[in-house]
């Protein structure tokens, strides 16, 4: 018996590209074949090496493709940007520009197009203002109630606004919370309350630090309009809603760059209760008058805001015209705090004083002061006022002022050509040191022409005059600069640094003429030019000083004494 054996083998293909976790590397695909694979790199990808397939660990890596860098092969069309991205790209509208579809990533030819946005230059103009202003007023007066319209306001400015946004809305804000209100506060407590919140957090939306650059889009005039009626607008209308509490109440609504606190009490509780606030470094306190007698049943209602972000808003503008150039620059250099007061009757709560103390947001100059934002409710302009406000206080951190009205308060601070107080002190210290060293060099210099009789000529006389000018120029300016409290000791210190400047640079110009007379050899006196370099030297700068004494004398000194 014969026995055969047969033997079958079945082969079958290892598919690597699933056996591996990414076995062509990052943005590459892997193509199985039999017996092999290869790989390819992913839209928006290209190899290294430039081939368009290639083998595993072979040194080669999908790079991205800048498809932007190629306008001939991307067109995003007109007022369209290219971004690249890995991968791909998408196209954007250029600022001023808005996509047809609302998207605001697109690709080339699916439709969308930029088109020129008619809201964005709006602001100049004042048809398309008063058009977009009486557009949203509309909107909002379809809404019933107060706190409907601040809620949709709330919700409209919340995002990113346009300049026309910001005075649109602005109105608006005012309409629903003055105009409504003065016929529709609410009676319940919690929904007055909730009111509040919508209030602040609304006026916050306006405020905030991403929002600083559409306010600064603005021309000035606009812009502090419409920042003043916002201010106006939150107090007053803070103050109707306060008017209504049944009880004694302190109320807080916070935001990220506005702070509110409310205190509402009766002519009962006057006595016991002193309104303040103490805020992020900033303190505020009321005082009233003191009365014998409080009339009964009556209400007081007392409304602290700070703004934080709004200094620069209310600061003078930073490109003054050739006309006020030489003014001062006002800086506010510190948070915006606001106080109102509502009484039934009137005088039943009377100020007395404000007293308040804020913190430095910017470094502290020599020149601060305390002030008020003075504007009409008619108009809403307004301007930085200091009457009525004293400085009662100040250090390196904060400064403390009283005033005897209400209104909103800032620390004002006068840049014109001044800098900061520690950088003040070492300039001085570094202008000292100078001076000192210059001081012992000139020493040097008039020792050696006055005593080493060696080198005497006309040259070293001239230059020992000329050292002798400079060094009383500078011991002058050293031990007088200084001395600004005494309006005489100030006016002979400015006298004399003219004079000794003015005779140095004679004597500067004698030595150019004598440097003259040497090269093109010509023979002088020495004797009687010796003579008229001194009258020239002394005299003549002594008959400058005289007249501009005569004719301006109180141009000599300072006003600051």
């Amino acid at each position: 018996m014969q026995i055969y054996f047969s033997i079958i083998c079945v082969l079958t293909d290892d598919n690597e590209c699933e056996n591996a976790t990414q076995p062509c590397g990052e943005h590459a695909n892997c193509t199985n074949t039999v017996g092999s694979y290869f790989c390819m790199c992913a839209p928006g990808f290209k190899s290294s090496n430039g081939q368009q397939t290639f083998v595993p660990n072979d040194g080669t890596s999908c790079v991205d493709v800048d498809e932007c860098s190629n306008e001939g092969t991307v067109a995003c069309g007109d007022h369209a940007k290219c971004e690249n991205v890995d991968g791909g790209f998408n196209c954007s509208c250029k600022e001023g520009y808005q996509p047809s579809t609302g998207k605001l990533q697109f690709k080339p030819n699916d439709g969308t197009s930029c088109q020129e946005n008619p809201e964005a230059k709006c602001v100049l103009y004042k048809d398309c203002v008063t058009e977009h202003v009486n557009k949203t007023l509309a909107e909002i007066r379809r809404l019933k109630t107060p706190l409907e319209m601040l809620q949709e306001i709330n919700r409209n400015t919340l995002g990113p606004l346009l300049p026309v946004d910001v005075i649109s809305y602005i109105e608006a804000l005012s309409y629903s919370s003055l105009n409504t209100m003065q016929y529709s506060v609410p009676d319940n407590e919690a929904l007055r309350n909730t009111t509040i919140n919508v209030l602040v957090s609304t006026v916050n939306n306006f405020l905030q630090k991403d929002k600083i650059t559409i306010w600064e889009e603005l021309p000035v005039d606009n812009q502090r309009q419409s920042l003043t009626k916002l201010l106006h607008t939150a107090e007053q209308a803070t103050l109707l809603m306060s008017q209504n509490f049944k009880r004694t109440t302190q109320l807080d609504a916070n935001a990220s760059d506005i702070a509110l606190k409310i205190f509402a009490f009766d002519s009962h509780h006057m006595k016991h209760i002193h309104p303040h606030v103490y805020t992020e470094g900033d303190y505020i306190k009321i005082s009233p008058r003191k009365k014998e007698e409080y009339q009964p049943n009556g209400t007081v209602a007392v409304v602290f805001l700070r703004y934080s972000n709004i200094g620069s808003l209310l600061s003078s503008p930073k490109n003054r015209t050739s006309k006020d150039s030489s003014e001062q620059r006002e800086t506010v250099s510190s948070s915006v705090i606001a106080v109102a007061i509502s009484s039934n009757p009137p005088t039943l709560y009377e100020l007395e004083k404000i007293t308040f103390t804020l913190k430095y947001t910017k470094t502290a100059d020599k020149d601060i002061k305390c002030a008020f934002w003075n504007y009409s409710a008619d108009t809403m302009n307004g301007n930085w006022a200091t009457e009525g406000c004293e400085l009662t206080h100040s250090n390196s951190t904060h400064i403390s002022c009283k005033c005897n009205h209400l209104t909103h308060f800032a620390v004002l601070m006068s840049s014109g050509g001044s800098v900061g107080v520690s950088n003040y002190n070492i300039l001085t210290r570094i202008t000292q040191l100078g001076i000192i060293i210059s001081l012992i060099c000139l020493s040097m210099c008039i020792f050696t022409f006055w005593f080493f009789s060696e080198i005497q000529s006309t040259r070293t006389t001239i230059h020992k005059n000329l050292c002798c000018s400079l060094f009383l120029a500078e011991l002058i300016f050293l031990i007088g600069i200084n001395m600004n409290n005494n309006k005489l000791i100030c006016s002979i210190t400015a006298g004399l640094l003219h004079y000794f400047l003015l005779a140095a640079f004679a004597w500067m110009c004698i030595e150019g003429i004598h440097l003259y007379l040497i090269v093109v050899g010509v023979i002088y006196n020495k004797g009687f030019l010796h003579k008229n370099f001194y009258v020239f030297g002394y005299i003549s700068p002594a008959v400058v000083v005289g007249i501009s004494a005569a004719l301006g004398y109180k141009y000599y000194g300072t006003t600051e004494v």
